[in-house]
């Protein structure tokens, strides 16, 4: 790639006064886009149209694409190392790439992935950013700079007919619940056989209908509170999802946070019952005991790469409100030292201790063996990373998902020694609710349909 002349965006710059969620939806599912990220980080929201460039990571190499060349490297002990080499070599200026890292990556650092792809990152041709009242447009194509001005305006303009699309609630309480409490019962005996201490098994729930992933985006937005939220269609995904926790954020800096949750009640429309069950979660022996090894070992991953004595738990056992669940939060911070890099602090952390176990290998293979099907995303992460070292992933829970012409749910539950399979069993449904009450039916397909302000030669 060290062959091609470096590549710089273009750029455009105003205030922005519009509804980002609206505005950015309606533009990612227009005909503009064939893959988009659209992503709701830290006070921000951006959407990322097109592909420029790609890294895909698989079992055996990385590689990157841009420009009709491809460069592949043989993965080394640590294959994230592959990802950040390829991006580096990039010759586009001021790049951020967007994409999805599956759960199964956890596999690949223990030697026992299968042939798949395990991580998808692009580089945009286009790129939106909203923030503080403010719009940052870039584009590879000068001429796709005014196309996507001119579409964000008409987006802004016009009403976004998914907003009034009713959702069609789906039952999670009618799917695997004897098999799922069966599992946990299981896995509970292994961990009073010593085998792990924790681990967090997962149940599917099919989706047998067509779903308009942007309007079940939208509605589900409006009524949750998420960390970070997501729409997505890359790499053969489709997503759409609001994520309680951050799986770990790197500042340019070199600072890194966690953001572990475990432990769980639901959260209601009864003010009171929500303080009965806030109290309860709090002094519940099970539900602490399970935030509490699940924070020590953030703590332990992230002294693996950080400076010593800079890992701290900044607040811990916080009560935070994520949709129709209250969980137990906990802030664990840290300082890369020189060095080190954004990729390093997501190799430790990932998978998210609050979607694997403790310790992670012993649960994990447990995990797929027990599942009996790869995750994919379920687990893993959507993220961000810049070219200035910064990294933002957020963990993919609460997330409607399609792959293979199937759709479906998916949540778990962290299993203790203490764990009771009806309470887990309900904890999974308490969780489901949070995407599964959202959930709009796609309309009819028609030969004719009004599509938002076209961009010349389909992309933005």
């Amino acid at each position: 790639m060290s062959s091609h002349p470096r590549l710089s965006y273009h750029e455009r710059t105003f205030p922005f006064t519009g509804d980002p969620l609206t505005t950015l939806t309606s533009l990612a599912q227009s005909d503009a886009f064939t893959d988009f990220v659209l992503y709701e980080g830290n006070d921000s929201w951006s959407l990322a149209g097109g592909v420029l460039a790609t890294v895909v990571l698989d079992r055996t190499s990385a590689r990157s694409t841009f420009d009709g060349a491809t460069n592949v490297q043989p993965l080394s002990s640590d294959p994230l190392d592959a990802v950040r080499d390829l991006l580096t070599a990039l010759p586009i200026h001021g790049w951020r790439a967007y994409g999805w890292c599956a759960f199964e990556f956890a596999y690949l650092q223990s030697g026992d992935a299968k042939d798949e792809e395990l991580l998808h990152l692009v580089v945009p041709e286009v790129e939106i950013r909203i923030a503080y009242g403010k719009a940052e447009l870039r584009a590879a194509r000068l001429a796709a700079l005014d196309d996507v001005h001119a579409a964000l305006l008409d987006a802004v303009r016009e009403p976004n007919e998914r907003e009034y699309r009713v959702p069609t609630p789906a039952d999670v309480r009618k799917s695997g619940t004897a098999e799922y409490m069966r599992l946990v019962a299981q896995t509970v005996e292994r961990i009073r056989a010593r085998q792990f201490d924790k681990a967090v098994v997962s149940r599917v729930v099919p989706v047998c209908e067509r779903i308009d992933f942007a309007a079940t985006y939208l509605a589900g937005r409006r009524a949750n509170t998420p960390a970070r939220s997501f729409l997505l269609s890359l790499g053969g995904v489709r997503s759409a999802g609001f994520s309680p926790e951050v799986v770990v954020r790197v500042s340019s800096d070199g600072t890194v946070m966690s953001q572990p949750l475990a432990g769980t009640r639901a959260l209601t429309d009864d003010p009171v019952e929500n303080a009965r069950l806030r109290a309860e979660l709090v002094s519940n022996p099970k539900e602490v005991y399970e935030h509490a090894i699940s924070v020590r070992t953030a703590c332990d991953e992230l002294q693996r790469v950080c400076v010593e004595g800079s890992v701290v738990v900044e607040e811990f056992m916080i009560v935070r409100e994520r949709g129709t669940v209250q969980h137990l939060g906990s802030k664990v911070t840290g300082k890369l030292p020189e060095g080190r890099s954004a990729w390093d602090a997501f190799g430790v952390v990932f998978p998210a201790v609050t979607a694997s176990g403790i310790p992670k290998a012993s649960a994990n293979s447990w995990i797929r063996v027990s599942e009996g099907r790869a995750r994919g995303l379920y687990g893993g992460a959507v993220l961000t990373v810049d070219v200035d070292g910064s990294l933002d992933a957020a963990l993919v829970l609460r997330a409607v998902h399609h792959r293979d012409g199937q759709t479906w749910l998916q949540a778990g539950a962290g299993i203790v020694s203490d764990s009771s399979p009806e309470r887990e069993f309900e904890e999974t449904c308490e969780k489901l609710d949070s995407i599964a009450r959202f959930l709009v039916p796609a309309e009819p397909r028609t030969d004719h349909v009004t599509r938002p302000h076209a961009v010349q030669g389909g992309q933005l």
